[in-house]
């Protein structure tokens, strides 16, 4: 019996479901490793191939990641799907989740950290870069809660996990787009959370500063092409860690560690929250 209780404490989420948007790669690989380090099955999916960049950051993994991740993921002996996931298209939304759940079982846990951005003022700020990050960020996970919150209900628990930014309540020189959709995603968190908590279904948004990952250093490279300044991408993220209380630069797998915990039944009386880690800065 000892070790029984060992065993669920070293494995909290052993025998949950989760799906990670965006999670072939920066915060949404991490928390996938995560999930799966604490027992879940996990099914990760992201947009496979820049063809479909339009001036935007984002990180596009290539086709010969997802069997990477899936080997990576699979080492703990857990049920893994990974593939090519387009939160715009609800087409392909219905088909990932079908293969997912076909693997892993009925999705317990949604973590939306697909995501892009972009440096564009707001003055000539094209309407398809614009729809491009809105449509990503902020309706992909509508889409994403709005196909899986019935079957949480349904079964009585269910979390979900929006990966948002400090940029839902601060302000960005040149990120109209991204802030738009991180506030919006404020209220969409705010809204699923109250409709859920009658059946066990938590909603939470965890905004994190800046996170050191490639859509990082995607955003730095076009913040730093914009100033015109000569400076480098490491001058400015050197700048950038200068500026945080902590004098550094937040990490994926402390991201992903509060996930983790939110997943957890010892997080159920945790909703409609909007959870920072900053380091003690606004942005």
């Amino acid at each position: 019996m000892i070790d029984d209780v060992c065993s669920m404490a070293a494995k909290p989420l052993r025998g949950k479901a989760a799906l990670v948007t965006g999670g072939l790669t920066g915060q949404g690989f991490a928390i996938a490793q995560e999930l799966v380090r604490q027992g879940a099955h996990v099914a990760v999916g992201s947009y496979v191939g820049a063809s479909a960049r339009l001036g935007d950051a984002a990180a596009y993994p290539e086709q010969q990641e997802i069997e990477q991740v899936r080997t990576v993921l699979g080492a703990a002996g857990n049920s893994i799907f990974a593939g090519h996931l387009d939160v715009r298209d609800g087409e392909n939304i219905t088909r990932f989740i079908k293969g997912a759940e076909s693997c892993c079982g009925p999705i317990d846990i949604l973590v939306n950290a697909a995501g892009t951005t972009a440096e564009q003022p707001v003055s000539g700020h094209p309407d398809a870069l614009w729809d491009k990050i809105i449509d990503t960020n902020l309706t992909g996970a509508f889409r994403m809660i709005r196909d899986l919150l019935p079957g949480m209900i349904e079964r009585k628990w269910g979390r979900i996990i929006n990966i948002g930014s400090t940029a839902a309540s601060v302000g960005w020189k040149d990120n109209p787009a991204y802030c738009a959709s991180k506030a919006g995603l404020l209220g969409l968190t705010r809204c699923v959370a109250l409709e859920g908590a009658p059946h066990g279904v938590t909603c939470v948004m965890i905004s994190p500063s800046w996170v050191e990952t490639e859509l990082m250093r995607r955003n730095v490279d076009q913040l730093v092409a914009r100033e015109g300044l000569g400076r480098t991408r490491e001058d400015a993220m050197v700048d950038i860690a200068a500026r945080n209380p902590q004098q550094r630069i937040i990490q994926p797998l402390e991201v992903a560690s509060r996930a983790a915990y939110l997943c957890g039944d010892g997080a159920k009386g945790i909703t409609a929250e909007n959870i920072q880690i900053t380091g003690g800065a606004l942005w």
